[in-house]
């Protein structure tokens, strides 16, 4: 006698699979065309901006072993019994991204502050 295959799911899943059932099709929120073009512009100028701090990762990244090539005595080199290269490897690149991940953050916050602080005295004098 061939057994009877059971789904076991969360009571959770179950409600979740009927919300989805009920609410229908799940669309994409759109702006209106003043917002559309505002937040276009921001993106744009954000973009723009990126281009620095993605140079620099990349110059950061690719130089490395350009740096190895033309330094063969970092191998030689050796802090707490590790080698200087593998040091560098290792600990180096994860601060320098997050200051270049900050640095952007700051940047394209700043874009959308300066773009939001344009709008807001219109509104002050209303």
């Amino acid at each position: 006698m061939p057994s009877r295959r059971v789904a076991v799911m969360s009571p959770q899943t179950r409600h979740a699979h009927a919300r989805g059932r009920l609410r229908g099709r799940w669309r994409v929120p759109t702006l209106d065309p003043a917002d559309a073009d505002r937040a276009q512009v921001i993106f744009q100028a954000q973009r723009r901006h990126a281009v620095a701090p993605l140079l620099l990762l990349f110059a950061g990244m690719l130089g490395l072993p350009l740096v190895f090539a033309l330094f063969p005595g970092l191998d030689e080199v050796r802090l707490a019994g590790i080698p200087l290269s593998w040091l560098v490897l290792a600990v180096l690149p994860y601060p320098a991204l997050v200051l270049l991940a900050r640095w952007q953050l700051r940047r394209a916050e700043r874009i959308e502050d300066e773009s939001s602080a344009l709008l807001r005295p219109d509104r002050d004098q209303a």
